[in-house]
């Protein structure tokens, strides 16, 4: 038994004319004839009989009629999703940090739909545990095909480009002794309790390597893993701390200054499993993604 023949028999059993079938299939009434032979051999049971010059199905015919159609009807809408797929269509799951989902995600997805009318393209948008480290598991498990988040700690597992940055700032709360200051050297920051970000997460991995540009490790008073949780503890007088830019800092009693010491930049990547397949939607997505953030790509090549 193959296709060809579930086909023919389902052609033959509508036109219920073995002649007629055979021209609608294009091929020969003895091909046909054979093929359902060997159908009904194969089998063991009669699938047709003869009604004059027509040809009528048999109770295991009609029986046998629901099952085939309802294999290829399966069997062509599988295949009429790769085909698609193959176009350039289908799914695109992303993750990423919640900073990215308010203007960066969205942004570029409504671009990639403009760009791509007409062709039916779809996204999932997940923030997943909202930490890098559970995101990059997501694409390890193939539950992403593309993640942005923080620069990966293990290179060779994952290719990563950077397309685009958060400012960082330093919080202290409102009467705090930083707070008559406009900017901060992180050294300046050390006798006081800090509000850290929980290990794991890309911004505890930025203050990390800030403080050891610093030569210093800060008391850490408190660990927590949301950007706005860090901020809230802060405007309650939990500590101080390094937080990404948020416009929920301007709402909350705390004073912002700007960290003039050590340099530092936050950059966010578009990553990808190495190895992995990426379907031809994902791949257009991610080349158009590159070619967006081109700008930002070429001037952190040269840093």
């Amino acid at each position: 038994m193959n296709l060809f023949h579930l086909r023919y028999f389902v052609k033959l059993a509508h036109t219920r004319h073995y002649t007629r079938a055979a021209e609608e299939l294009c091929i020969t009434q003895p091909s046909l004839s054979h093929a359902m032979n060997q159908l009904e051999t194969e089998l063991g049971l009669p699938l047709f009989e003869r009604a004059g010059r027509n040809t009528t199905l048999t109770r295991f015919g009609e029986e046998f009629l629901e099952t085939a159609e309802r294999t290829l009807s399966v069997l062509d809408a599988g295949v009429d999703v790769l085909r698609r797929e193959a176009r350039g269509e289908g799914l695109i799951r992303l993750g990423f940090l919640r900073t990215l989902g308010v203007e960066f995600i969205p942004a570029l997805a409504r671009g990639f739909l403009e760009k791509n009318p007409g062709r039916d393209i779809r996204f999932t948008f997940s923030t997943g545990s909202g930490l890098t480290g559970g995101l990059l598991r997501g694409l390890s498990e193939r539950q992403y095909d593309l993640v942005f988040a923080s620069k990966p700690t293990d290179s060779s597992a994952f290719d990563a480009v950077a397309v685009t940055n958060q400012d960082i700032v330093f919080i202290v709360p409102r009467g705090h002794p930083l707070a008559g200051r406009h900017s901060v050297d992180l050294a300046d920051t050390l006798p006081y309790p800090h509000v850290f970000f929980s290990p794991g997460s890309g911004m505890r991995a930025v203050e990390d390597e800030l403080f050891e540009r610093v030569g210093a490790k800060p008391k850490i008073a408190y660990e927590t893993a949301e950007d706005q949780v860090v901020a809230g503890l802060v405007a309650r007088g939990f500590g101080v701390g390094v937080v990404p830019y948020m416009d929920l800092l301007l709402r909350l009693d705390v004073k912002i200054l700007q960290i003039v010491k050590p340099e530092w930049e936050r950059n966010f990547y578009m990553i990808s499993q190495r190895g992995a397949y990426l379907s031809p939607a994902v791949g257009n997505f991610r080349r158009y993604v590159l070619d967006t953030c081109s700008d930002y790509i070429g001037q952190s090549a040269q840093k």
